[in-house]
């Protein structure tokens, strides 16, 4: 408790809100594609593998758009990309209220809408460059449990399609919280004390030369990947696997990425008191158990479990990671959310892609949870092996700055 009472007197609380708004609404429209997909598909006739890379899109576009919205982090300051970042996901939307009538359309309107997830980019920044490094895991997991605006996805979209008779509707009606937010964000938010100083392009190239930078994205491809990639993809596996309506799918699903999103902030606490390395040792451990569960496609009831403790637990590791990132990268946080971020998408794209394809050509679920078992396997060795050596290093930067 008293962590928690001098956390609340240091920092700048309405800007930290503001992240949480903005990280919290885009992400609801970066999966609203995959909460709508079993109608999309329905309405398109996909097959399985068309399905996954539907859903996946939108997290792909993510990708790419993080990078460039981390440097502008860096050059303009995390407001004002925040802003621009809010305005251009308008455009996607209004194009899917009024148009996405073919499988390509879908495609591109979807990539675009990758610009709201780009908002990691911009929102963690904005949080993390207020708090000192005591509280950055505190910090980041309170902006970064935004993520709990795929719940929004999850349980509003389907009622809404179902209500207007058309997911086409749904993407019109989401451009007016998007609206509100945008103002709140222009009203309360406030440019960091500590600005970091923009970079040349080379500087930002020196980073991708670092292996620490590497191995931030291997991880966060595993935790946030594996995150976002089954809450897009879930609606269409409940569907497909259990038979289970879009809405009761839905429901589901929201039920599962609560899991994640609550336990967002408390992977991040635990980690400042244990260290982000310990953490993630325990939970690639345990994230790769649960996904072998899964892949043996028990009954639903007990399926269900499985998933709703796979997304809690890699709702904490997304925690762990950004108590990491910013011990080891202070001057580049902008850079690095945006490079981390954009690996975790990368994550999430191939996640829905692997199991849509595997899918069609196997014909089962089993076979793509199987090689995320074995990828998730991968993860801890490589954590348990470097843990060792990124222990003595905080130790001794930690005593040099006593």
């Amino acid at each position: 408790m008293a962590h928690l009472r001098k956390f609340l007197k240091v920092g700048h609380w309405p800007s930290l809100l503001s992240s949480f708004l903005y990280f919290d609404i885009s992400f609801m429209i970066w999966v609203m594609l995959g909460a709508l997909s079993v109608y999309v598909s329905a309405d398109l006739g996909l097959t399985e593998a068309q399905k996954g890379l539907m859903v996946a899109i939108p997290i792909l576009g993510g990708s790419v758009f993080r990078i460039f919205l981390g440097i502008l982090t860096d050059r303009i300051g995390a407001k004002k990309t925040g802003i621009m970042g809010m305005m251009l996901t308008m455009v996607p939307l209004f194009l899917l209220w009024v148009s996405g009538t073919t499988l390509p359309e879908v495609y591109a309107y979807g990539f675009l809408l990758g610009i709201a997830g780009a908002s990691f980019a911009a929102s963690l920044p904005l949080a993390s460059r207020w708090y000192p490094p005591q509280y950055q895991g505190l910090a980041m997991g309170i902006a970064g449990a935004g993520n709990s605006g795929t719940l929004l996805a999850t349980l509003f979209a389907p009622r809404l399609a179902e209500f207007f008779g058309s997911w086409h509707a749904v993407f019109g009606i989401a451009m007016i919280p998007m609206g509100v937010v945008l103002l709140v964000h222009w009203w309360m938010a406030k440019e960091p004390p500590e600005q970091s100083a923009p970079k040349q392009w080379s500087d930002y190239l020196g980073v991708l030369k670092m292996k620490d930078a590497w191995l931030f994205c291997f991880f966060y491809s595993i935790t946030f990947g594996g995150f976002v990639g089954l809450t897009s993809f879930l609606p269409q596996f409940f569907n497909g696997q259990y038979g289970l309506a879009p809405v009761q799918a839905g429901d589901f699903v929201t039920l599962c990425v609560l899991a994640g999103s609550a336990l967002r902030p408390v992977g991040g606490w635990i980690a400042d008191r244990v260290g982000g390395v310990r953490m993630l040792q325990v939970l690639f451990l345990i994230i790769a158990v649960l996904f072998g569960a899964v892949s043996l496609l028990l009954p639903f009831g007990l399926q269900l479990i499985l998933l709703f403790l796979v997304m809690g637990a890699l709702g904490m590791g997304n925690g762990a990671v950004f108590q990491l990132v910013p011990q080891r990268f202070s001057k580049e946080i902008g850079l690095m959310t945006g490079i981390v971020g954009a690996a975790g998408g990368l994550g999430g794209f191939f996640l829905p892609s692997l199991l849509g394809a595997l899918k069609q050509a196997t014909g089962t679920f089993a076979s793509g949870f199987l090689v995320i078992t074995c990828l998730v396997a991968v993860a801890f060795v490589v954590m348990w092996m470097i843990g060792r050596e990124w222990k003595r290093q905080m130790a001794v930067k930690e005593q040099v700055a006593g």
